[in-house]
């Protein structure tokens, strides 16, 4: 691949133009904005008439649409030829067309630029990528970025790292990034990204763990080739593993521990199979390891049909004269394997912990991002750990300020038919309570002790205190781990 001497200028340029997400969005406006969204550029084209170099750049990077030379020259002053010569761009004799994608991006405090391949299928075109082809911005990146923890860490690896988003995104709370995959292509992009955003990351070739073989990290984050598929020798490497099922994902899971320091996490975007006679969570459970915490939630599930479907659009065969044959491949060899669904979701281990493992299905809305409310289930962990039923009464706690509490009953009724516990942030989880789980949360304000507490509910209810604390220290627990109470 060609030097990144052209990265200071171009950062430069792409600065002078103010080409960044919300000045983007600005001037295309909101309906072309979630038009482009949905891959239709006209929109977009109608805006973006000026001539001006912000004009320029957006129809020439993400809209795809040939510029004349001399907008390109203003936009991209003593770039152009350099651009092509990189491979960025390509010109005739009057015009300028991208044969990249670089694109504004955003975290929360940064404004940044990703290059990737050209986006496939604007505007209904057919999709047409090798199997090299690296990903730009996708749903699947925006939700490990999501996903993933924020917390000051020292070591940190992305996993399989495409263009190098979450290399990005890790480099802005990590002292070290190491970025790895087998496309060597992708790897290019990712050191002109880290280049272009000015980040420092150590760019690896190699497949899973190999390229950092005797190294631990502090965090690791990974969105693997995950679609599950027969493995018939076709791949796109950005989606493919080339293994059969779900066991790319079963062997991250199995050996990233090994890989992680002392209380490291390991969180990962994926797809498994369900799997005919056994429920989905007793299945994922047997790849989690005792030294280990683990969170698992299923996000969704997905039918057979409605997976071949997704994926061959995905790839370009849908309509195509080959279409139904690999159709009914791909559901075949699902029958055989007693695939009946494909569950998407995170998966999230963090070593050295007491074997604490709940597979959650939640498919309910959440707060983006959710890696604060990841984190914090694991802080909860780690507070329970240890605490015995007489430690636990001795412990003050408090409950989190987002807990609100419903009651549904008919009107003018001296008691409610139901109490509803809800989260407004994080997982956003409700639960149904009785009047004295309602009252205890109520009353856990960081003053009293669990078991003053529980000793003044067992007097006002005229309830025996060993039998309330027995009953209840179970369901304190239970709203520690899920985030309504917290240790003060």
């Amino acid at each position: 691949m060609t030097d990144l001497g052209f990265v200071a200028p171009l950062r430069d340029a792409l600065v002078a133009a103010d080409f960044t997400y919300d000045r983007v969005a600005g001037d295309i406006g909101d309906d072309a904005h979630r038009a482009l969204g949905r891959n239709e550029t006209l929109p977009a084209l109608r805006r973006t008439t000026s001539g001006s170099p912000l004009d320029t750049l957006v129809r020439l990077f993400l809209l795809q649409a040939p510029v004349a030379r001399d907008h390109a020259e203003r936009a991209l002053p003593g770039l152009v030829d350099r651009l092509c010569n990189a491979g960025l761009l390509e010109q005739s004799v009057s015009e300028v067309a991208a044969r990249t994608d670089c694109r504004p991006y955003a975290t929360e405090d940064r404004d940044l630029w990703i290059v990737s391949d050209l986006t496939p299928g604007l505007d209904g075109a057919p999709v047409a990528v090798g199997p090299d082809h690296v990903l730009g911005i996708s749903s699947a990146s925006t939700s490990l970025a999501q996903l993933t923890m924020r917390e000051p860490v020292g070591s940190a690896l992305d996993l399989g790292t495409g263009c190098g988003v979450q290399a990005l995104h890790l480099a802005g709370h990590a002292d070290r990034v190491v970025a790895t995959d087998v496309n060597s292509r992708a790897l290019w992009m990712t050191r002109l990204n880290a280049a272009l955003n000015g980040v420092e990351v150590d760019v690896r070739n190699g497949s899973f763990f190999e390229p950092v073989a005797g190294e631990r990290f502090d965090l690791v984050s990974t969105n693997p080739p995950f679609v599950i598929s027969p493995a018939t020798g076709e791949r796109l490497v950005y989606r493919d593993s080339g293994l059969p099922g779900d066991s790319v994902v079963e062997h991250i899971v199995r050996t990233g521990p090994d890989h992680l320091t002392d209380g490291g996490w390991l969180q990962v975007l994926a797809n498994w199979s369900v799997v005919e006679g056994r429920p989905w969570d007793e299945r994922l459970g047997s790849w989690l390891r005792d030294d280990c915490d683990a969170l698992v939630v299923q996000r969704e599930t997905l039918d057979p049909a409605s997976y071949v479907e997704l994926w061959l659009k995905d790839s370009g065969h849908h309509g195509g004269p080959d279409y139904t044959r690999r159709y009914d491949t791909w559901l075949s060899w699902f029958e055989e394997s007693g695939i009946e669904g494909i569950g998407f979701g995170w998966i999230n281990v963090r070593l050295g912990g007491s074997g604490s493992h709940q597979l959650l299905e939640w498919p309910y809305d959440v707060e983006q991002p959710i890696g604060p409310a990841i984190h914090a289930w694991g802080e909860a962990v780690t507070d329970l750990r240890g605490l015995g039923d007489d430690q636990l009464l001795e412990t003050t706690l408090v409950a989190r300020d987002d807990v609100q509490q419903e009651t549904v009953g008919r009107p003018g009724a001296e008691d409610p038919e139901a109490i509803v516990l809800r989260q407004q942030r994080g997982f956003r989880r409700a639960r149904t309570a009785d009047t004295l789980e309602a009252a205890f949360l109520g009353a856990c304000d960081g003053d009293l002790t669990v078991g003053r507490l529980l000793g003044a509910l067992a007097a006002l209810l005229e309830r025996d205190v060993d039998e309330l604390r027995s009953a209840y220290l179970p369901v304190v627990r239970e709203l520690v781990r899920e985030g309504f109470l917290e240790v003060r």
